[in-house]
């Protein structure tokens, strides 16, 4: 609109934004805070199961002292069915499963198989604390 004759060309002001507006902005932001919390929440909780997993496994079979072959054995199969989507505890898993099998392969006799497997088993315990106990 052009300026009315004898009166100055003043900028307009702009109105404030509306309360709305601004809660808007609001629960935008607080939502994409929570959606970043989200993703590391469910994959503690996935953790945390994978960890329940692992040591109801291992809590099940023969004495490990008393029969090492027959408990490596034991959680061979049962190793293998477990899926974790934590990158180290996978790894971890893995490393026990592959010293149990030389383990059992070994009759219980590898003494490189039993330190594998303990390293693994530190490494699962350092991820599930009591999980090999």
């Amino acid at each position: 609109m052009p300026p009315q004759p004898g009166t100055r060309n003043q900028a307009r002001r702009r109105p404030a934004a509306p309360p709305a507006l601004a809660l808007t902005a609001g629960l935008a932001l607080a939502l994409l805070l929570s959606a970043c919390g989200g993703a590391a929440t469910d994959s503690a909780a996935a953790t945390k199961k994978t960890c329940q997993q692992v040591r109801a496994v291992l809590a099940d079979g023969p004495d490990p002292d008393a029969d090492p072959a027959g408990y490596a054995e034991a959680q061979i199969l049962p190793l293998r069915q477990i899926h974790a989507s934590d990158q180290r505890l996978k790894t971890a898993i893995g490393q026990l499963d592959a010293a149990y099998q030389q383990l059992f392969a070994s009759s219980g006799t590898s003494s490189a198989a039993a330190r594998a497997a303990a390293a693994a088993t530190k490494k699962i315990t350092t991820i599930c604390p009591g999980a090999a106990s």
